[in-house]
């Protein structure tokens, strides 16, 4: 490995022109590409094999064309205090509102809540739903003003009036600005950390164009293999994040070979053949991890694990490739401002800030792994609690008027109201269909918790019924999730007494069966990761305790992680703080995205350090000595690298959206655990503790894991040339 990237290196050096020319053809070819491939669909979410899913099939059969997917606005319109919404001048108000509603360019219908029954018992509220002929994303900017429109005039009747829906909520954009934001962040870390213009941004040029050529890939592909617009989420911010980090190992071994005394062209080949070689195996735990969320079973999430598995290795590919012909064109320009000025070169073999920090965990590593273990427990410890969900109008802002309309319904007409359950109703097998599904709504009105069950309303055919059930608590409330499962266990009995059987459907029953997928998903997921990693690693380091110490880390890291945001999201606690206006259940994909992205993550970070530790100890330096020397060339590589990272994620944080701001606070909270607390702590301590034993490898094994070459120890090492200009040295290259 190590021997053929350090040829690669030398030949993209050489042939500098050549690849440079091959990547921008190939961001040519693919923008032309994606520039004139039709555009991606928004994607059906479908989740196979839970029983929401299988009723919502059931529906699409039975009910053809009634589950379309145009977009919906419900209006709620609330009486001034003391009054009632039927009273004759209010009740002209809201006629007038709904006309006007109504009266939209792409509007299908708008319903009048006096015919409707859309009133509650009070008279204090009611609500109108309109429907639109269009999806969400082809709703017009006039129609969105239209309805904002209507909903100010009946505001200046006095009237309360707020909205929710899909025809409100417009998507898009939300992580733009944290990106741009993060990226800022990174060049000023990366300027920080090299002292160097052309050093810093080098590696923001090439992650930008691996993410380039990256989503250009996925839009040109996107309609011919069924991408939706959300599939490159993930690529986006991965391929960002990695990008960054493996050109940033490439340049920061090449700037320490230049130290050395190496010519150029040896400088580029050797930090190819030994951080390339760091970069290859990080790459392809990123990769196993991506394309594990395959595990779970959700088709959006297998597209987008495997699209972002696509951006790591373009990010790979760049950084084996493209850095080495770019530093070909620079030589120099990298190198620090004295070593620019003076002509000589830092001593690499000085003392810095991450000597100084292994010497003082080498000193107590007890200590050390003892307080890095129970801090990264104690953390853990509300993760027990976790509970997943999908939140919605309920988690937003009380300045949104989706969260105020969202507010009135339930004060209005219960809690339950917002999030009803659908009951889907197959009589085919029954004498009487009827009279079957009547005998099923009493069944099920009868159930404790529900709160009513409406009209049942039949196919065609007569044979298949809708029926809604109001539950007497909210979406997200652990007693609805209760009912669905007893509503649910009551199937054979209602069964066997009727001759009709049922599904519970709807986006509240939707949203449990995902989560119970989801977290019956973890488990196996973790475990298909994580072996494939360790097995991986064991090849990388040829150790059987390196690995599993990496591994048990990364969990530790997660698991903390999650416990943090279990803390502030779930439980409130320091919520304020961070713009939590509604604690609630833990988005139900949460947990698998931190899993993937941090895993990826903290094996660049572990890769890329102790690789560093075992080519000093493959070299001859003694445990201790090698865990110093890992720290002397890497520690600030890989605290720039973490920095940005959680620069970038914690963007996220400040974003309005409840969802990307747990994603943002998640991510951000795991980075800075796992990079400073078990990489840059846990790790020595443990390596100190383990002495010679943590390279330890049984000779069975030893004579069955193929040879792999990471650290360069079979490379040639060239002869310093300190006195040779760097000028012509590139020349003669």
């Amino acid at each position: 490995m190590a021997d053929f990237l350090y040829r690669l290196g030398r030949l993209a050096f050489r042939r500098r022109w050549y690849v440079a020319l091959v990547w921008a053809a190939v961001l040519a070819a693919v923008g032309l590409g994606a520039a004139k491939a039709p555009g991606a669909a928004d994607e059906e979410f479908s989740m196979p094999g839970i029983e929401s899913q299988k009723a919502f099939d059931l529906l699409e059969e039975r009910f053809p064309g009634t589950t379309a997917d145009g977009a919906t606005a419900r209006v709620v319109f609330v009486a001034p205090g003391g009054e009632k919404v039927t009273a004759a001048e209010n009740k002209a108000a809201v006629e007038a509102a709904v006309a006007e509603l109504g009266d939209g360019s792409q509007v299908a219908s708008a319903s009048d809540p006096f015919t409707s029954g859309a009133v509650s018992q009070d008279g204090t509220t009611a609500y109108a739903t309109v429907t639109y002929q269009v999806t969400p994303t082809d709703l017009t900017d006039a129609s969105r003003t239209h309805l904002e429109d209507a909903l100010h005039q009946a505001q200046e009747s006095g009237l309360t009036v707020e909205a929710g829906g899909d025809a409100v909520s417009e998507e898009g954009g939300a992580g733009g600005a944290a990106e741009v934001i993060g990226v800022a962040i990174a060049a000023v870390v990366l300027l920080v950390t090299f002292g160097s213009l052309a050093a810093a941004g080098l590696p923001l040029l090439t992650a930008l164009i691996g993410v380039g050529v990256s989503m250009a890939t996925i839009l040109a592909l996107a309609s011919t293999l069924g991408l939706s617009t959300t599939t490159g989420t993930l690529a986006m911010m991965l391929g960002l994040a990695v990008g960054i980090d493996y050109a940033l190992f490439v340049v920061s071994r090449y700037r320490e070979e230049r130290a050395r005394g190496l010519a150029p062209h040896d400088a580029v080949a050797l930090a190819t053949g030994t951080a390339g070689s760091a970069v290859v195996f990080a790459g392809l735990t990123v990769v196993i991890a991506l394309a594990g969320l395959s595990v779970v079973g959700i088709p959006m999430l297998t597209k987008m694990g495997l699209a972002a598995a696509g951006a790591v290795v373009v990010a790979v590919l760049i950084a084996l490739t493209l850095v080495p012909a770019l530093l070909g064109f620079w030589p120099n320009a990298v190198l620090s401002r004295k070593a620019r000025r003076t002509g000589r070169t830092e001593d690499t073999a000085q003392d810095n800030g991450g000597t100084r920090w292994a010497r003082f965990v080498l000193r107590r590593p007890l200590p050390v792994l003892l307080l890095g273990v129970v801090g990264l427990g104690a953390l853990a410890v509300p993760m027990t609690d976790l509970q997943l969900g999908m939140p919605g109008d309920e988690a937003k802002s009380t300045s949104t008027t989706e969260r105020r309309a969202y507010d009135a319904l339930a004060e209005g007409f219960g809690p339950g109201f917002n999030g009803p359950l659908t009951v889907v109703v197959d009589a085919q097998g029954a004498g009487d269909p009827q009279t079957a599904v009547e005998g099923v709504a009493k069944e099920i009105g009868g159930t404790d918790g529900v709160v009513s069950v409406s009209p049942a309303r039949f196919n065609e055919a007569g044979d298949t019924a809708v029926l809604a059930v109001v539950p007497a608590t909210a979406p997200t409330d652990e007693k609805t999730k209760e009912l669905v499962s007893t509503i649910r266990g009551e199937r054979p009995a209602v069964e066997s007494g009727t001759g009709a059987t049922f599904e519970v459907t709807g986006t509240t029953a939707l949203n449990i069966d995902i989560s119970d997928k989801v977290q019956s998903a973890l488990v196996p997921y973790l475990v298909v990761v994580v072996g494939l990693a360790v097995i991986l690693l064991l090849v990388v380091f040829r150790s059987v305790l390196v690995p599993l110490k990496a591994a048990l880390g990364f969990l530790l890291s997660v698991l903390a992680a999650l416990g943090a945001v279990v803390v502030v999201f779930q439980q409130g606690h320091g919520a304020e703080l961070f713009g939590v206006d509604q604690t609630g259940p833990i988005m139900s994909l949460m947990p698998i995205f931190l899993v993937g992205i941090v895993f990826g993550l903290a094996m660049d970070y572990e890769v890329f350090l102790v690789s560093r530790m075992r080519e000093a100890y493959v070299h001859g330096e003694s445990p201790a000595q090698a865990v110093t020397s890992g720290f002397r060339h890497s520690a600030r590589v890989v605290v720039a690298a973490a920095l940005i990272m959680i620069a970038v994620f914690a963007g996220f944080i400040g974003e309005s959206d409840s969802m990307i701001k747990m994603i943002g606070f998640g991510l951000a909270s795991a980075v800075l655990l796992d990079a400073f607390v078990v990489r840059m702590a846990i790790v020595p301590a443990v390596l100190a503790l383990l002495g010679d034993r943590a390279w330890w490898l049984p000779a069975w094994l030893d004579r069955i894991l193929p040879r792999v070459d990471v650290e360069g120890e079979g490379l040639s090492r060239p002869a310093p040339t300190h006195d040779a200009p760097a000028e012509k040295e590139v020349a003669r290259a």
